[in-house]
């Protein structure tokens, strides 16, 4: 029946877990818990990792937008409206009292006009005898639990948005200062050939040559203008303002904020648990079980109590002396006997949005999984790949240092200072762009293990 199987899958969400989960292991290579005990969502604070990135504005930023960004005032007003529900539900499961009162005056042909003035309490009861009302408040419950999560959802992916475009506006910035510092480097070799080219030294060609590199590097400079007005755009939006209202703010150069890449990594594998949409998951799955007990219980008798209590009166102000007293007691039941079979349907459309809570919370935990995997694997290999591209753009500083003095002594030619300018210009913007990634990188591993929220 129903019933039966809506208790054994009371235990479903962490049944789900503990298979999706067994032999995963954690960033330690030890095993992921499967039980975690459920905080108590009143006490949820947020821990503020942003501020390991030790960059004062990048915290001032993250923080305005946790309190202005349009996408999380939305989710706040869900959840008010989620709790309103709620204890709307919760009224209704108690008695109800009501104060009524009527007036009416009357006249037939054989008598006097006359008035009768009535005032009385009435009550009513709804016995739960069944669960059913119990069940669709718990489910109600399960609805606003879910909404608090997706909240707290919502403001981790807006904290993760606004360092990751900060990160990346700042390794713009820093590409933008390479790309000029070697435009300058190259306009100096451009003025030396030139200077060869009227000695007799070098051909035209040499001249062509250096002006062409100097016109692609300059080139560059407008597409990473470009890049960080959209950055600055985004971060103001981000923060609930105006595009144009963070550029006088975000003009200024800044470096690329990093953080400790061991602070994401202690972070405890059983908070994997605890990650929003894994939470809102189990309580999707919450509501869809007490939802299917509030069908079941639709199936059997109902039972009402009510009464009444008044005073009649002649006059208005015989209602205080003299009025006559009534009151009646009324209990009531009601039992379903034929519906077309739509209680039994109920119930099957009830079951039918179980499975695909279960469903939706397998994959939320397997998405989880993956993300935290993918992290990982990024945070590790992009580490060593930039401590390789970093001894290849010392090389190549100093190999471009070199050629620029051999070739203004007339030691080589011109195609070899144009490959190392090449070279250098190349492995040092790979070396911001993937600085810039690494510290996102440590972003993406914290929001994959919960998002800092504990």
């Amino acid at each position: 029946m129903a019933t039966n199987s809506s208790r054994w899958t009371r235990t479903l969400p962490g049944l789900i877990l503990a298979l999706i989960l067994t032999g995963c292991a954690g960033p330690n290579g030890r095993a992921i818990p499967t039980h975690s005990p459920e905080p108590d969502p009143s006490s949820l604070t947020q821990r503020t990792w942003w501020t390991t990135f030790n960059d004062p504005q990048l915290t001032q930023l993250v923080q305005q937008a946790l309190q202005a960004n349009t996408s999380i005032r939305s989710a706040q007003a869900a959840l008010q409206q989620a709790r309103a529900a709620r204890d709307v539900k919760a009224a209704s499961n108690g008695p109800s009292l009501g104060l009524s009162g009527s007036a009416q005056r009357s006249q037939t042909e054989s008598r006097d006009a006359s008035n009768s003035f009535q005032v009385g309490l009435d009550a009513r009861w709804e016995l739960d005898i069944f669960g059913g009302n119990r069940a669709a408040l718990n489910a109600s419950e399960a609805d606003t639990l879910a909404t608090e999560a997706s909240l707290r959802d919502v403001q981790v992916s807006i904290a993760a948005e606004v360092v990751l475009a900060y990160i990346q506006l700042r390794g713009t910035q820093a590409q933008l200062g390479i790309a000029q510092s070697n435009l300058s480097s190259q306009q100096e070799t451009l003025q030396i050939t030139q200077w060869r080219a009227r000695a007799g030294l070098v051909t035209t060609l040499e001249v062509e040559q250096s002006e062409s590199a100097v016109a692609q590097t300059a080139s560059q400079l407008p597409a990473l203008q470009t890049s960080l007005a959209n950055l600055r755009h985004s971060l103001a939006i981000l923060t609930g303002q105006r595009p144009l209202e963070l550029d006088s703010l975000l003009t200024n150069l800044g470096a690329i904020p990093t953080s400790d890449q061991a602070f994401a990594q202690h972070i405890a594998a059983n908070t994997l648990r605890q990650r929003a949409d894994v939470r809102a998951a189990e309580h999707h799955i919450s509501a869809a079980l007490a939802r299917l007990d509030a069908a079941d219980a639709a199936r059997y008798p109902s039972f009402n109590l009510g009464g009444s209590l008044g005073l009649s009166a002649l006059t208005l102000a015989g209602l205080t002396h003299g009025a006559t007293l009534a009151g009646s007691l009324l209990g009531s039941v009601s039992v379903p006997l034929f519906d077309g079979g739509a209680a039994k349907s109920q119930i099957l459309a009830q079951e039918a949005a179980l499975e695909q809570a279960r469903a939706t919370y397998q994959a939320t935990v397997l998405a989880a999984l993956k993300e935290v995997e993918d992290a990982l694997v990024a945070t590790q290999n992009n580490a060593q790949r930039l401590q390789l591209l970093q001894v290849a753009a010392s090389s190549a500083s100093n190999a471009a240092l070199l050629a620029n003095q051999r070739y203004a002594s007339g030691l080589i030619d011109f195609q070899t200072v144009l490959q190392t300018q090449r070279t250098l210009l190349s492995a040092q913007d790979s070396v911001a762009s993937l600085q810039a990634t690494r510290s996102a990188d440590t972003v993406r591993l914290i929001k994959a293990m919960g998002g800092g929220w504990q």
